[in-house]
């Protein structure tokens, strides 16, 4: 049987599936091997996977993952795997091949994902063969939960904001400027933290200065990323929760730009488990 996992900071998806057939889906806490460490990712998948997966005899591995574009972070990954599944053939890749393939399979294409970060690529049918750096939520990550959650703070704070919203969001999380604070500069992942508020700004989308926020954000994702691919020729899909639960906002954002989006998917397990037969 084969395992295939799709992995962004926040969380990760996880299919056991046979012959193109998803037999167990299963969740578990985001790994990102910018943020832990070999060993804490090893223990988060022994408590929270391996044991709810025993009674499924696991012979490979596709593990598509946030922070596994670089070969020493594959390594780590592989080797966190390897402790729970050391008879597995095991393979680890970035979050964007896995998004590429799952929406696409083996046509070509240009896969966005927005979920707690952001990312993009122009895909040939196998493989990456353009990327604009994502840089992260504090120099680029446009348009992803971080981002959105980081501006709209930055608003709150800053009294950009009607008075009510930034009331109504600080009494309803039951924070203050100084938790805030501390949360972002000097707790781990802060950008988990930050992408935590986007259910807010999805209850009051209605709000002329939220959508205005949300949409700005998806503009600065397209105009920064996206019209550096062959948008003219190439299908556009994307991937992740932001892409999912505000799809109204950026199909108008991408509309602006005479753009088209031709799929989005909350995440790309059930193409990768087509891809991987």
């Amino acid at each position: 049987m084969k395992l295939i996992a799709d992995s962004g900071s926040t969380r990760t998806t996880w299919q056991v599936s046979d012959r193109f057939i998803c037999i167990k889906e299963h969740s578990t806490t985001g790994i990102n091997p910018f943020y832990q460490s070999e060993a804490e990712i090893a223990e988060l998948i022994s408590e929270q996977l391996a044991t709810a997966l025993t009674a499924y005899p696991i012979d490979e591995i596709f593990f598509y993952g946030a922070g596994c574009a670089f070969d020493d972070k594959k390594k780590m990954v592989a080797n966190a795997l390897k402790a729970s599944y050391p008879e597995a053939q095991i393979s680890v890749e970035s979050d964007l091949l896995g998004a590429a393939r799952g929406l696409f399979g083996h046509e070509k294409g240009i896969a966005c994902i927005l979920g707690t970060g952001s990312n993009s690529c122009e895909y040939d049918g196998n493989s990456i063969v353009k990327n604009v750096s994502p840089l992260g939520f504090i120099l680029g990550d446009e348009g992803s939960g971080a981002v959105l959650g980081k501006l709209f703070i930055g608003d709150c704070l800053k009294n950009q904001l009607p008075e009510w919203i930034k009331e109504k969001f600080l009494d309803e999380y039951e924070l203050t400027p100084a938790i805030i604070l501390e949360r972002v500069y000097k707790k781990p992942f802060p950008n988990r933290f930050l992408a935590s508020f986007t259910p807010f700004l999805s209850a009051h989308l209605e709000e002329p200065a939220i959508f205005n926020l949300v949409y700005d954000a998806f503009d600065g994702f397209i105009v920064r990323n996206l019209l550096q691919y062959n948008t003219t020729e190439l299908p556009i899909g994307c991937i992740g929760s932001i892409a999912w639960y505000f799809r109204d906002v950026l199909e108008i954002a991408a509309a602006e730009h005479q753009l088209s989006i031709s799929s989005i998917e909350k995440n790309p397990v059930e193409g990768l488990v087509k891809f991987h037969g």
